[in-house]
């Protein structure tokens, strides 16, 4: 699996575990994600690949690393389609 498809799978298990907010966006804890079986299975490295859908505004959350334990607690929103924004 290539970057492109690890970040399209990201934003597919943000939709599934997170909550849909008002603006079309979705926000889900890291540690929510870390801590699910599916997502364990689907990615090698998490980390890498929130990395990977941050530096191209797929998602955003607060700080650049993040650790389990430590980060448990912090949001990652899956910012909205530019589609999704427009139904909004």
């Amino acid at each position: 699996m290539n970057v492109e498809e690890e970040v399209q799978r990201l934003r597919e298990e943000i939709k599934r575990l997170g909550k849909v907010q008002t603006n079309g966006s979705y926000k889900v804890t890291f540690g929510t994600l870390f801590h699910d079986d599916q997502c364990a299975n689907i990615f090698e490295a998490l980390v890498g690949t929130l990395r990977a859908a941050k530096k191209r505004k797929i998602v955003a959350y607060d700080g650049e690393l993040l650790l389990q334990g430590v980060h448990d607690n912090v949001e990652i929103t899956l910012n909205p389609t530019p589609a999704a924004a427009a139904v909004n």
